[in-house]
């Protein structure tokens, strides 16, 4: 599962593996580029999309469960 939150601060819950092919089905697209964003050393990680002049950036939502 995934939220993708575009650069209105809108929050779309991605319930798919998949979150580019979900994207573009919401938004009706056939095209997506990646968005890129780079950490402090200077390395590059892919961290979500361009479809439609909206950019999101993806967030992994994990269950979370901790051990006694």
């Amino acid at each position: 599962m995934f939220l993708a939150i575009d650069q209105y601060n809108q929050k779309h819950l991605l319930k798919t593996k998949f979150p580019r092919k979900e994207l573009l089905e919401i938004f009706g697209a056939t095209k997506a580029t990646k968005i890129y964003q780079d950490d402090k050393s200077g390395k590059s990680y892919h961290v979500g999309y361009f479809i439609k002049g909206m950019w999101f950036t993806l967030f992994k939502v994990e269950k979370f469960q901790k051990p006694f």
